[in-house]
């Protein structure tokens, strides 16, 4: 009778897991076009296209769109979390998990942390091209430090939504369609990148509620300003009401399955 894992040896199996990942992206490094090139042409394409009309010139734009990209740039690759859960699972390489003496939360949990490398990636390349730009935070690089660790926190916990779609979905196409429906309009329709004022009065009502402008202005408040405000409460509860909902969901869609 195979004995079940303990905390400590789940913890080492799943960390075993996120190495597996990481090992994925080095044989295949095109895993990580969304979260290299990504961020370097939106910054690029949003602070030529909209800066001068936004905010007079380029330079003056960056403070606004810098924060926008990141949030935009990490949110959304927490896509590929269900996406390649779903692949594996359709390859069958939880089947061959499940044969082995590991903790059935291992695979799972690892596909997670090693998402946090493809995020920490995205937040270093995004204040990069700012920076090369001409971005400089005023708060200084302790609370840009800061921030991004805020907005991976916030996109791990996202995660939590389509690791669940991944478990649940029939294929991998699937989960990217409906996570990019969901996601798409989120972004798209906040703060990120045009003021709120120079929208209709209904749309501003949406953008206004809108979770991601709620993170966006966390961000803009923590390196422009370098001040802790509601944004920041905002954000991290509701990340923290995310993972708290579709965690368990996961969880046990994937047990079932496992």
């Amino acid at each position: 009778m195979t004995k079940t894992p303990g905390f400590g040896q789940a913890v080492r199996q799943s960390l075993t897991m996120a190495y597996r990942g990481l090992l994925k992206v080095r044989h295949t490094p095109e895993q990580l076009f969304d979260v290299t090139l990504q961020p370097i042409l939106f910054t690029l394409m949003f602070a030529y296209v909209f800066g001068g009309a936004i905010s007079g010139d380029v330079r003056s734009y960056l403070p606004v769109i810098i924060p926008g990209i990141l949030v935009q740039t990490v949110i959304t690759a927490s896509i590929v979390t269900g996406v390649q859960l779903r692949e594996d699972m359709d390859k069958g390489v939880f089947d061959r998990f499940r044969s082995l003496p590991i903790a059935r939360m291992a695979p799972l949990a690892g596909a997670l942390l090693a998402d946090m490398i493809r995020y920490a990636i995205a937040t270093v390349l995004t204040f990069a091209i700012g920076y090369v730009m001409g971005y400089r935070p005023d708060a200084g690089l302790g609370y840009v430090a800061l921030a991004g660790v805020v907005v991976m926190a916030c996109a791990w916990c996202i995660s939590w939504i389509f690791a669940f779609f991944g478990v649940v979905a029939r294929t991998a196409s699937t989960v990217q369609g409906v996570s990019v429906i969901i996601l798409l309009p989120l972004t798209i329709l906040s703060n990120a990148f045009v003021p709120v004022q120079t929208m209709p009065g209904w749309l501003q009502k949406f953008v206004n509620v809108n979770p991601v402008s709620h993170l966006v202005s966390a961000v803009r408040e923590l390196v422009n300003e370098g001040t802790f405000g509601w944004h920041l409460a905002v954000s991290l509860i509701g990340a923290a009401a995310i993972a708290a909902v579709f965690a368990p969901l996961a969880v046990r869609a994937y047990m079932r399955r496992a």
